[in-house]
């Protein structure tokens, strides 16, 4: 059954006054804003002493950290990244929701503003004789509004408001993953060609001993077990190196994908090697004692979720609206013309009204299970907030741990490769003159080996651990930072 129209029967006056009396009734929501309880503060080892300088990598502003790319003092990184931001297809699905948001939100905003429509028509009769053929021409403007007297209009705008400023703190959000992933791919490449390096001057080493004790076994000096052996050393440098290659390669190819450049010139740039020195420096400037519980404000993605609980909490209150009376507004204004036997005769009318209530009166509780669906998917938005703040502090937390776990552990890794490389030319040398074996060689290189690699995997991890703390602090973003299509439009130099 339908609701029944009553103005028919309601004089308009009367009408009128019960709108003035409804229209203060409008009904309430959830709470747009929820407490997630975030940490009071961060509970990770400090890998410096309270009072080391710099709470962050920027300097304590959270607003500098979107130039903490810079801080590396390698451009390409800050290309590439630019590049990455271009191509990805995430970043243009954000920026495809935020336009799809923004559109939304003028239609809400549409649907509380009366409509007129304009219309025109033109007909031509004729009937048997005596009366003569006729011509009629018509044009008129039809308006309609809707008072909106329970809200349902302004919760609709209000859901649409939150939900483009979340698709906005969506994109902000994709950029940073964006940036974060290109670093990574990046540094992860750099890594590896220092491993390749590794590989290329252990294999060196390795054919340099099996060529002297092949010389050694020829003369008779030497087992042919022993030349067996250096001979089987050298085939595993080999292989080694040539897989250390083949992963290298993937990477680029990797990098490649991911920044839409072609592996031929990608490769080209990057065969200038970063400032290392330059590196190192900007390096020894982060100090983290501690970071604030207020980066969480910061992150995009919290912003994202916050909004989401703000739409969710207006939609409850548009289906609350629902199972109210709608007051509607009519009006036309229309002009018209008749042209018999060469007559011409004008005609204008206007109309004001009606002014309809409608009343629910059956609807076999489907608003009222709109209404409970409502206020589920409020739940549920208020769970994945919480949810995405708890996890939020986990991710910053484990950065902390992660970069206090490789910087507490670089110096020693250094001291040992450094020890290892001295052992190594000591057993060398011994070797060359006959006091010692190639087995201990051998151990002495796989062991020196061994610790280089370890070295520079901790080097990756601790970047690794860097670039991980600057997602999970939010990557530069602040609240009201311009979207695709505002007045200020965003800067792709914001994120790196």
């Amino acid at each position: 059954m339908t609701p029944s129209p009553l103005a028919p029967r309601l004089p308009l006056p009367a009408l009128m006054a019960l709108a003035l009396g409804l229209a203060g009734c409008a009904v309430s929501r959830p709470p747009a804003s929820v407490d997630a309880r975030p940490p009071a503060q961060w509970q990770s080892p400090r890998p410096q002493p309270a009072t080391a300088a710099a709470p962050l990598p920027h300097g304590g502003q959270v607003a500098s950290l979107a130039t903490w790319w810079r801080q590396w003092n390698d451009p390409l990184l800050s290309d590439l990244i630019d590049a990455a931001q271009q191509a990805s297809p995430t970043l243009a699905a954000a920026r495809s929701r935020v336009v799809q948001a923004r559109a939304a939100r003028v239609g809400a905003q549409a649907q509380r503003a009366p409509t007129v429509d304009a219309s025109v028509s033109v007909a031509r009769t004729d009937t048997e004789p005596p009366l003569p053929p006729r011509t009629v021409a018509q044009a008129g403007l039809q308006a309609a509004w809707e008072i909106d007297l329970f809200g349902a209009g302004r919760a609709g705008q209000d859901a649409a408001q939150a939900r483009l400023d979340a698709a906005g703190a969506g994109w902000h959000a994709a950029r940073v993953s964006v940036a974060a992933e290109t670093a990574s791919a990046y540094l992860g490449w750099r890594t590896c060609e220092r491993q390749r390096a590794v590989a290329e001057q252990d294999a060196a080493s390795r054919t340099e001993t099996a060529r002297l004790v092949q010389l050694s076994a020829e003369a008779g000096f030497t087992a042919p077990a022993t030349a067996a052996l250096a001979r089987a050393s050298a085939a595993e440098a080999a292989a080694r190196l040539r897989q250390q290659r083949a992963q290298c390669d993937a990477q680029l190819q990797a990098l490649a994908a991911l920044t839409a450049i072609e592996a031929g010139p990608l490769r080209q740039r990057l065969a200038q090697p970063p400032d290392r020195a330059s590196a190192d420096a900007a390096q020894a400037r982060f100090t983290v004692p501690a970071v604030p519980a207020q980066t969480l404000a910061q992150r995009p993605d919290i912003f994202e979720a916050e909004q989401a609980v703000a739409a969710a909490a207006a939609d409850v209150g548009g289906a609350e609206a629902s199972r109210f009376p709608r007051l509607t507004l009519l009006g036309s204004v229309a002009g018209g013309r008749v042209r018999t036997a060469g007559v011409d005769t004008e005609a204008q009318t206007w109309s004001f009204g009606p002014l309809a209530l409608t009343l629910p009166v059956f609807d076999a509780g489907r608003r009222a299970a709109n209404v409970e669906a409502a206020r589920a998917r409020y739940e549920d938005a208020v769970a994945q907030y919480r949810a995405r703040v708890r996890q939020a502090a986990r991710e910053v937390e484990e950065a902390l741990i992660a970069l206090d776990s490789a910087r507490g552990r670089s110096a020693d890794a250094r001291t040992a490769a450094e020890g290892y490389r001295t052992s190594f030319v000591a057993t060398e040398t011994r070797h060359r003159n006959g006091l010692a074996s190639l087995v201990e060689l051998e151990d002495a290189r796989r062991t020196l080996l061994a610790a280089e690699t370890a070295l520079v995997g901790l080097e990756r991890e601790l970047h690794e651990a860097w670039i991980s703390l600057y997602r999970a602090a939010g990557g530069g973003w602040q609240r009201g930072d311009a979207t695709p299509g505002t007045s200020a439009p965003a800067s792709t130099a914001s994120v790196n």
